[in-house]
């Protein structure tokens, strides 16, 4: 639904009561690496608190292992070939209705702090105000990224590992900033006694590189932290389609060593902890101004972290430490102490957020494909209900898909043979089924399914089209090349209030 579709008369709350709404979304963050989620070595006694009062789904999937795409596709509760933002240089900009715009026009005052990474801050994206933004750099993101008709054979050094250990980086301190930023404006919305209600989307960058984080959080996991699994030194052999991204962006010959490889996992798992921290504060001052009982509160990421695994990192991949994200509901209706393993994913957030401000859909919504998180929670298991994820960006020579259903996982690459994993004897993803004729037949079903969702071909021409037009709207491949920020997105560096 297009954004001028979108009612600017308040609607009536389905159920009458103003409901009040809390999103949380970091960056990076693998679900595996949550106390909750049996990670009990590491310290995150705030999420899991939020776990423990509320509903964890363990098979909660990204729309796509990057993050604009993602962003965009959490917004707008839409696939990301429908809504059409495939990579890092095509951000969300306000065209499809998001769930702020349709908040904001029922009444709710809907705000944000910290990372969306849309395109602008100008753009009509249907925030009330905007708090301390982050878009892509410079409004054009990663124009280089869109270099894939054909895929280039290397980017060069990867410059992720340029700073590593112990230490205060920028996105740190914006971290920070955010969390406070997050406590007065809770502060506030209690001072008004307007009794008008309110959603805020809080987005933190932790624990996404540049993997430095303060000593405090990262001395407990100096010692024992395991090396990754399944690496190719080791003897492991990468998909094809895997191996032509690694040849492109070789990340790990950054490091070099298993030490600093360990230092690495460290590190992350210390953002983790720090990151913990940062939402704790947030979850206190909504308690401490007398504001959770009336608040839905959900916490997600935008998708995972491969962490040294088949010797990758960063994002980018179909495999579960990529596509998997946390996803914890807390609030009015929604069952504490659950565990849910229906598969779910950020398109779910739209239709929650009207859930839980008690707003009905529209006609002209129906058409979503997500279903409210809240109503998920309070139901029997959907062993039927898919994962769905899909990769159209930086270092893909072609468009990958992932399925999941129940027991099993399927990566379909365009051009590729397919990978198959059984989750439920092999939930680390170490053996590809594929190529076993005893699974021949789930294969065949998964890609019907698949087919039966989309045209991977036509899709995959699709995102290259729209890729090939923005090169050339740059000047070409050699301008293009050249054009957009070589590593993370720079944090903003002072306090920005932006209407939007």
């Amino acid at each position: 639904m297009p954004a001028s579709m979108c009612s600017t008369t308040a609607t009536q709350a389905a159920d009458g009561q103003g409901r009040n709404l809390l999103v949380i979304v970091s960056d990076e963050h693998d679900p595996r690496y949550l106390g909750a989620s049996g990670a009990s070595w590491l310290a995150t006694p705030n999420l899991d608190a939020l776990a423990a009062g509320g509903t964890r789904f363990d098979r909660a999937w990204t729309p796509s292992p990057i993050c604009v795409p993602a962003r965009a596709a959490l917004a707008t509760g839409r696939h990301v070939h429908e809504c059409g933002y495939w990579d890092n240089a095509l951000a969300y900009e306000g065209q499809w209705t998001s769930w702020h715009h349709r908040l904001n026009a029922a009444g709710v005052r809907t705000e944000s702090i910290g990372k969306l990474h849309f395109r602008s801050a100008a753009d009509p994206t249907g925030f009330l105000a905007q708090h301390e933004a982050m878009h892509i750099q410079d409004g054009i993101g990663l124009v280089w990224g869109a270099l894939r008709d054909p895929l280039p054979p290397t980017r060069g050094r990867s410059p992720i590992f340029d700073e590593l250990g112990a230490g205060t980086s920028s996105y740190n301190r914006y971290d920070e900033r955010i969390a406070a930023g997050a406590e007065r404006w809770l502060r506030e919305r209690a001072a008004d006694r307007d009794g008008k209600p309110w959603a805020l989307f809080v987005g933190f960058v932790a624990p996404h590189m540049p993997l430095v984080v303060p000593e405090r959080h990262l001395a407990p996991y100096l010692h024992g932290t395991a090396l990754p699994k399944l690496l190719p030194h080791d003897g492991y052999r990468r998909h094809p389609w895997v191996q032509r991204m690694a040849e492109f962006w070789d990340h790990d010959a950054g490091l070099g060593s298993d030490e600093r490889r360990r230092l690495a996992r460290a590190c992350y798992f210390g953002l983790i902890s720090y990151l913990d921290e940062q939402i704790g504060r947030v979850l206190r001052a909504l308690a401490d101004t007398g504001q959770r009982a009336s608040t839905t509160i959900i916490y997600t990421s935008d998708h995972g972290d491969n962490l040294g695994t088949r010797g990758l990192w960063n994002k980018s991949t179909l495999y579960r430490e990529s596509v998997g994200v946390p996803m914890i509901v807390a609030g009015p209706g929604v069952p504490q102490g659950r565990v849910c393993s229906t598969n779910v994913g950020l398109i779910d957030v739209y239709p929650t957020a009207l859930h839980g401000c008690g707003l009905a859909r529209l006609p002209e919504e129906r058409d979503l494909p997500g279903a409210s998180l809240i109503d998920l929670a309070v139901r029997q298991e959907l062993p039927q209900r898919l994962g769905f994820s899909e990769y159209h960006a930086v270092g893909a020579d072609s468009a990958a898909f992932m399925l999941c259903d129940a027991r099993f996982k399927y990566h379909h690459y365009v051009g590729y043979r397919p990978e198959l994993f059984d989750l439920e004897l092999d939930p680390e993803e170490t053996t590809d089924l594929a190529a076993d004729k005893r699974y021949a037949d789930v294969c065949r079903r998964f890609e019907d399914q698949l087919r039966a969702m989309l045209d991977p071909e036509a899709i995959d021409r699709m995102a290259k089209r729209r890729q090939r037009d923005l090169v050339a709207r740059f000047g070409g491949r050699d301008a293009a090349w050249a054009r957009g920020n070589p590593g993370p997105t720079k944090a903003p560096d002072t306090d920005k209030y932006r209407m939007a």
